[in-house]
């Protein structure tokens, strides 16, 4: 059996294919084809791209009845075209998947679940879901495990539509003047400007439980023009504060249940990676795959349809961009030039660059961080994330507990020596930390040369993209971004 799973028609889609061993044989974002930031569609080459022989089943991320039955409950009508799973992918496939007769329709929040949890080390753990709405779940708490094989999920405990982490996150968003559904990266980033307090008269405005997180009313179409004598900073601060507490309600509601201390924890709010940081609290080991988002389920779907465990090597699973990993040349340019973009290999499955896409510089000099920030166009108070020899972490980065892999950009921590490092630190000294373990991969041997002449074992890691495109995906896309900024991109 070959798996063909698909994440479409709202936001970011993606798709992902998984053979009969549980091999991830690709998975991959349309967005990085189309050039469209966050395209819902699903476009042609990503579909020459994934599929390199038969598909025996397609699994479909969510029950589109069920996710029409809520839009029409909330106001936003029915779309007569998208009822049905067959409607939506022939819709999206234009002919190309006609003889796949066996397609099938999961669950949501269940699609998030599978994807952090087959894919996660663990037999047996505590699946959280925290994202913005699936059909109708916004929140879900799930015991899994393996019987014979094969993974089985028990929901211990959900909440509903309107009552929403993200959608509260996606609301503060837009009023602080980003994009929602796109930019609550950046609302996080602008959080450590602001000042606390503010969230007590936003929560007391806003929620009426806490504990079972209801609100007063719905989020979904934004709070507005409220707060109107506050700062953007201020209200992007309360915004953090206030989903960090909600969190960690669902963290330790999710823990009493007992069912496991190991934590697989997934959906777009997983993205939070200042939140991220106290999740060792109360779990004893923690796993997010790194692409907890809805693009992520694509992967989930095939999961749930294959049964068992996936196997797992790392990120790097979309386009391929052959050749070796351009290690001497990054070194060339990095000492030059003080930056260097890198192309090669298979293409970040996530919204991170970890080192395939990436824009590489020196996280030392005190100009880097301007120089890279206007090269990509950034507000200037948004922090950059380093790369780091994995065993040197700890000597450089207050690292949290708990964490069963930590290469995936997804936690913050206090560097030690923010001044010599100022380029990779944010205002409050933190970092979004990506650590390289003895895996043999290319940005390890690029991070050990650059240790061995330097003696500084991390460097600056951006993602590599065009102005208002999504993460360069080949090698034409590279050249552009070569030519549009004069810096050179190796391959």
């Amino acid at each position: 059996m070959t798996i063909l799973g698909v994440s479409v028609g709202f936001h970011d889609a993606a798709i992902s294919v998984v053979n009969r061993q549980g091999d991830i044989l690709f998975a991959g974002h349309s967005e990085r084809y189309s050039k469209i930031k966050n395209d819902p569609n699903i476009h042609e080459s990503l579909i020459w791209d994934a599929v390199n022989g038969d598909i025996d089943t397609i699994a479909y991320y969510e029950t589109p009845w069920k996710k029409q039955l809520r839009q029409l409950y909330s106001g936003q009508g029915i779309e007569w075209h998208k009822l049905t799973t067959n409607q939506i992918l022939n819709q999206q496939f234009h002919g190309y998947l006609d003889n796949v007769r066996d397609r099938r329709s999961c669950n949501h929040h269940l699609s998030h679940a599978a994807a952090g949890f087959q894919t996660s080390p663990y037999d047996r753990a505590t699946v959280v879901v925290i994202d913005a709405i699936g059909e109708w779940d916004t929140i879900s708490i799930w015991a899994a495990k393996y019987n014979k094989g094969r993974a089985e999920y028990i929901k211990l405990w959900s909440q509903r539509y309107p009552h929403s982490i993200g959608l509260f996150y996606s609301a503060m968003t837009d009023r602080v003047g980003l994009r929602p559904m796109d930019e609550e990266y950046i609302t996080m980033g602008m959080a450590a400007y602001g000042k606390t307090g503010l969230n007590k008269t936003i929560s007391k405005d806003l929620l009426a439980d806490t504990h079972n997180i209801e609100f007063k009313r719905n989020l979904h179409t934004g709070i507005g023009g409220d707060y109107p004598d506050d700062s953007n900073e201020n209200l992007a601060r309360a915004a953090q504060d206030i989903c960090e507490e909600l969190v960690y309600n669902v963290m330790a509601r999710a823990a009493n249940f007992k069912w496991s201390t190991n934590l697989c924890y997934m959906g777009g709010v997983a993205l939070n990676c200042l939140a991220n940081r106290k999740l060792g609290d109360y779990f004893d080991n923690i796993w997010i795959m790194p692409n907890p988002g809805d693009a992520g389920s694509s992967l989930g779907a095939s999961a749930l349809v294959h049964g068992g465990k996936l196997n797992w090597v790392n990120a790097y699973l979309g386009h391929l961009i052959t050749g070796d990993y351009p290690v001497n040349s990054a070194i060339d340019y990095l000492l030059s030039d003080h930056m260097v973009g890198v192309a090669s290999g298979r293409a970040e499955f996530g919204p991170r660059a970890l080192g395939n896409r990436s824009l590489l510089a020196d996280p030392r000099g005190t100009t880097i961080k301007d120089q890279v920030n206007e090269i990509k166009h950034r507000q200037k108070f948004r922090p950059f994330a380093p790369v780091i020899l994995e065993e040197y972490a700890d000597k450089y980065f207050f690292m949290p507990t708990g964490w069963t892999d930590t290469r995936y950009m997804q936690i913050v921590a206090k560097c030690w020596q923010p001044n010599n490092y100022p380029a990779i630190c944010h205002v409050d000294h933190t970092s979004r930390v990506q650590t390289v373990p003895k895996d043999g991969s290319g940005i390890r041997q690029l991070l050990e040369k650059w240790y061995a002449i330097t003696g500084c074992p991390m460097l600056l890691n951006t993602s590599l993209n065009i102005r208002g495109e999504p993460m360069v995906n080949d090698l034409k896309d590279a050249k552009r971004f070569e030519k549009e900024y004069n810096v050179k991109v190796v391959s």
